[in-house]
């Protein structure tokens, strides 16, 4: 019998239980962009069968928006960084970068947010949040269970854009 999803292993030392599911959603991720990994032809990574997203804008997406939304969360505004980053995350780009690099560079943001996530003060998870130019609100809570379902949204829609390409 295989492991049970990341939510059904318990309690992860360092986190506070009020932020746990957004840590397990988190681990589960990067497992699932491991798995992925093994399920993808290269010449399926920008595929968009159907006019679908690619499993590269996938990917990419889902550390990008995972960046954004933790900045957010810490009462931050973006940067001219993740600006420019979010205007290219569905283009290939040239040369377009292979799964591997992708997925390094979404294990790299999902391990800056679980540091963050380590630190967050539970006393503050209701604390207002501006999110976006129209400073739209939302709170501390909202936006990290909004990362955490975005992130493992994503990359379902990965997996069966990989698995619909792969013909399994």
């Amino acid at each position: 019998m295989s492991e049970p999803e990341v939510w059904l292993r318990g309690p992860v030392p360092g986190y506070d239980p009020m932020v746990l599911p957004v840590v397990h959603s988190l681990l589960q991720v990067r497992e699932d962009l491991a798995r992925l990994e093994t399920m993808v032809a290269p010449a399926n990574l920008w595929a968009r069968p159907g006019g679908a997203a690619s499993i590269g804008f996938h990917v990419r997406h889902t550390g990008g928006a995972l960046d954004r939304l933790l900045t957010y969360a810490r009462g931050d505004t973006l940067d001219d960084a993740q600006r420019a980053f979010l205007a290219r995350e569905e283009t290939p780009g040239d040369p377009a970068p292979g799964l591997a690099a992708l997925v390094a560079d979404a294990n790299r943001t999902i391990e800056r947010s679980l540091d963050q996530l380590r630190t967050t003060d539970a006393r503050r998870l209701l604390d207002e949040r501006r999110v976006g130019r129209a400073g739209l609100p939302s709170t501390v809570l909202g936006l990290l269970v909004h990362a955490a379902e975005h992130s493992t949204r994503h990359m379902g829609q990965a997996i069966t854009t990989a698995r619909i390409l792969g013909g399994t």
